[in-house]
């Protein structure tokens, strides 16, 4: 007597490819804000090495000149020679838009931008004691 087999079928389920859909917009979830933090900050970096650059450049202007200078002067992308004075220049890259303001004895730049596209502003600013900060940071809010 010959018995007909059970004929096995392969392949997925609808059950498993949808455990398997789910588990991939589970992890896209957590790694798209995630990512978006990151590329926000490395954005950053533009403005934290130029800023840095032109507090070192200002000092040298000052330590020649005993004075501070380029006050009420924006440089940007769309200005980049604004900060030749100083031997700065921005590039045509440049997602922030630079701000000076000085006198005799002291001076703060300002640099903005929207690194990510929503209301918030990121904002750097250095002074002649060259404190950098970060007093809004658009990469976390």
């Amino acid at each position: 007597m010959i018995m007909a087999g059970k004929k096995r079928s392969s392949g997925f389920t609808l059950i498993e490819l949808m455990i398997v859909v789910v588990i991939i917009g589970i992890l896209a979830a957590l790694a798209i804000p995630r990512f978006m933090i990151a590329a926000a900050k490395s954005k950053q970096s533009e403005a934290k090495e130029l800023l840095k650059q032109i507090y070192s450049m200002q000092r040298a202007y000052f330590m020649e000149n005993e004075t501070y200078t380029l006050n009420g002067v924006t440089a940007s992308a769309a200005a980049p020679a604004a900060f030749d004075q100083i031997g700065v220049e921005i590039m045509n890259s440049a997602r922030y838009t630079y701000s000076m303001v000085s006198d005799v004895n002291t001076f703060t730049c300002t640099a903005t931008a929207d690194i990510d596209e929503d209301p918030t502003i990121d904002t750097w600013t250095i002074n002649n004691n060259g404190l950098l900060v970060n007093p809004i940071d658009d990469a976390t809010m």
